[in-house]
């Protein structure tokens, strides 16, 4: 629904055409986040608020990613009230500003915004990004998400990520009576809905490359099954009844194809399943535990994991499940392994010395690596650009069990706020326009 809310009218402001400026380096140890200066939209009439609130959202998004530091508006020396008028540079460098945020809001027609902004370069004096949108009011917000991104991928050369939605696993009620719900949200917590009623167990839920379609585990009808729903109608549908416990499906690159663990008579190897078809194929055969199956961004390898070797490693095989490789070889236990959405790395749990961690590697299993550790953090996630996880945390005793979100440095951890306890978060890539 959301897709068709957008209407299509974005085009580049002018800008000069010199790009060599404002690269911030994320590759070193210690790291201080720019300071950035992000003004009210400018607005005629009856929009200023919501051009308060815009601005309000893309100095929220970059202050969350840890590469940027809004300045104080309290600071400000130039008010800025033309929005496109070319700043005072020296006002803004008197605050330390190294980039500089402007632009308007404006009526487009009943129930309509034009919305427009500016990103400046405060020491090289210069205009260098800019967009204007046409879009329907309530889709103020995510007008500020894509102006997020597009600052942020200007300044950092890195792709954007607020642009975006994740669906988790909603837990509410006693550690022996719990009530597990899917729900969904923009990555920032705002717009939360809930997908299900509680009255079924639901499990690892994940995005179709699409955004519009989610695959997840249910145990309606008292058996478990995959389902896959579609999140414009809300229309779901089983998948099959299959021989056996199925768990941890996913799709692959472009959404024509699933894979899954399936357990059948105390043996657990991984499926693949035709979605047009629904023609299966077997892509293990071990008598180990093969599970939690992700494809590579290119559709062309999957890793897992598996106990074949004696401790629950990561494997990576072809799609075709020829040229199965072990590449951990760490102490511990290895789970819940993600491709990256760039192909360079893997995160995965690992479980050693009664610590529990997220870590990365490499996809050939080199440059092992921790990120962050606690009495039980499991189940990472992506972000589209790849920099950036989520993850379920719990800290023991009665604590909650909460999404948190982290730099792939190991930088920058926050919780992700919800309504409830939350597991199992799943990241969308960029939605669609």
């Amino acid at each position: 629904m959301r897709r068709l809310l957008l209407i299509l009218s974005l085009f580049l402001l002018s800008a000069p055409q010199a790009f060599a400026v404002l690269k911030i380096d994320v590759t070193q140890g210690h790291f201080d986040p720019m300071p950035i200066a992000v003004t009210d939209l400018a607005s005629g009439g009856g929009e200023a608020q919501v051009g308060r609130d815009i601005a309000r959202v893309v100095a929220a998004d970059l202050e969350r990613s840890g590469l940027f530091r809004p300045i104080d508006r309290g600071a400000f020396i130039e008010q800025v009230n033309a929005g496109f008028s070319i700043p005072r540079y020296t006002d803004w460098r008197q605050i330390n500003a190294q980039a500089l945020v402007t632009g308007t809001v404006q009526p487009a027609g009943p129930g309509k915004l034009k919305v427009a902004f500016r990103l400046w370069d405060i020491y090289g004096e210069q205009q260098i990004a800019g967009k204007e949108y046409n879009t329907l009011t309530q889709n103020w917000r995510r007008i500020a998400h894509l102006i997020a991104d597009e600052i942020y991928g200007r300044l950092t050369g890195e792709g954007g990520y607020f642009d975006t939605r994740i669906v988790y696993v909603s837990e509410t009620g006693s550690k022996k009576s719990r009530i597990k719900r899917l729900a969904i949200m923009d990555q920032d917590g705002e717009n939360h809905k809930f997908l299900t009623n509680g009255r079924y167990l639901v499990l690892t839920p994940r995005f179709s490359p699409n955004t519009q379609e989610i695959l997840y585990l249910s145990y309606a009808g008292g058996k478990p099954r995959v389902y896959l729903r579609d999140l414009q109608t809300g229309r779901e549908e089983s998948l099959g009844t299959f021989e056996g416990m199925s768990f941890a499906p996913r799709f692959n690159h472009n959404g024509q194809r699933m894979v899954m663990s399936i357990a059948r008579g105390g043996n657990t190897e991984i499926y693949e399943m035709d979605l047009r078809s629904r023609q299966m194929k077997r892509l293990t055969n071990s008598p180990g535990i093969d599970t939690s199956p992700s494809y590579s961004p290119d559709g062309k390898r999957i890793v897992f994991n598996s106990d074949r070797g004696g401790s629950q490693q990561l494997y990576v095989m072809n799609s075709d499940g020829s040229g199965v490789k072990r590449i951990s070889f760490g102490k511990g236990n290895y789970s819940t392994p993600v491709w990256s959405p760039r192909q360079d790395m893997i995160a995965f749990t690992k479980q050693t010395g009664g610590r529990f961690l997220i870590g990365v590697m490499r996809a050939d299993g080199s440059g092992e690596r921790s990120i962050t550790e606690g009495w039980l953090v499991e189940g990472p996630t992506w972000a589209p650009n790849g920099r950036v996880l989520m993850f379920t945390r719990q800290d023991g005793g009665r604590a909650r069990t909460r999404i948190y979100s982290i730099d792939v440095t190991g930088r920058f951890q926050r919780e992700v706020l919800t309504p409830t306890e939350a597991s199992d978060p799943a990241w969308s890539p960029l939605l669609p326009l």
